[in-house]
């Protein structure tokens, strides 16, 4: 008996006040747990009943007349809002060619060919940092101020299209390094050491094991994109616009303005329509998010 206590005591190596401890904190975590638990319910049910709440008020305008009517000040029950979703996916077609590009290559560079003991690379990590947590309508001020009118592009689809790459480009930049950062050095090591260059090692070893956190982190940017509204109100977004833009050079609206002026109307019978816009936005941020998803558990990897 006596030897099998003694057993215990060497096999665990615990002090006992240490034991005595460990007993008494228990409550504290399942305090601090179901305080979390508290938070998520709260938020949760807040977040359900507007959904509901949304969702029932833009039933009687859930129709095809919604994807396929223009917006109508007149009568609002003959209006839809398919210039707002064709000009959404013009503008956030156009951020994803301009940011997606520049993001990956900059990451790329940062992460396999600066030094990062130069005080000019360190400068540029610490400004893109900073830079990911600038609030958008700076950018929109931005914007107008160097692209529409320094650059002389005016309030078209390239300026927003210009602008909202500018707004997300340092987070596919941060999200991009994290996913290379991921990639084992020894893969590196391994394929360098078998006669590839650095750029075959990134091109075929590194960069297809780090596409699926490239392609998530992407998503997620132009996710908060195509949700902006700030920015493009200082470009010269149209709250009214009864056409679909046929060019960079075209005016444009988006989902989030058109939501805006309907909301802002008096009459009651707009409601409806921005409910069912809102509804719309909701779904393609779902089908992004979605995706983004799906990418990173279908091609993750487990090192």
């Amino acid at each position: 008996m006596g030897s099998r206590v003694l057993g215990e005591g060497v096999a665990t190596g615990v002090p006992e006040g240490r034991r005595l401890e460990r007993r008494r904190t228990p409550w504290r975590e399942r305090l601090f747990q179901l305080s979390l638990g508290a938070s998520l319910a709260v938020g949760v049910v807040f977040l359900g009943s507007l959904l509901t709440y949304v969702v029932v008020e833009a039933w009687p305008r859930l129709d095809f007349r919604i994807l396929t009517d223009f917006p109508d000040i007149i009568d609002p029950t003959q209006a839809g809002a398919q210039s707002a979703i064709t000009g959404t996916i013009w503008v956030i077609a156009f951020t994803a060619l301009y940011c997606l590009p520049v993001g990956f290559l900059t990451a790329i560079h940062l992460e396999e060919y600066a030094d990062r003991h130069r005080w000019y690379n360190r400068a540029i990590e610490i400004n893109i940092q900073n830079l990911a947590a600038v609030p958008s309508i700076v950018y929109g001020i931005l914007g107008l101020g160097i692209i529409s009118r320094g650059l002389g592009f005016g309030q078209t689809v390239l300026t927003a299209s210009l602008t909202l790459s500018l707004l997300v480009l340092p987070t596919v930049i941060i999200a991009a390094r994290e996913a290379i950062r991921a990639v084992p050095q020894s893969i590196r090591e391994a394929s360098l050491a078998l006669g590839a260059t650095q750029w075959q090692t990134i091109w075929r070893q590194v960069l297809p094991a780090a596409v699926p956190g490239m392609a998530t982190g992407a998503i997620l940017a132009l996710s908060r994109a195509i949700g902006e509204a700030a920015p493009l109100l200082l470009l010269g977004g149209l709250t009214f616009i009864t056409f679909n833009p046929t060019g960079l050079d075209s005016a444009y609206t988006v989902l989030p303005i058109q939501i805006f002026n309907w909301i802002s109307q008096s009459r009651a019978e707009f409601a409806p329509l921005a409910a069912a816009a809102i509804v719309i936005l909701l779904v393609i941020l779902l089908a992004m998010n979605s995706l983004a998803i799906w990418l990173r558990n279908r091609y993750s990897r487990r090192w």
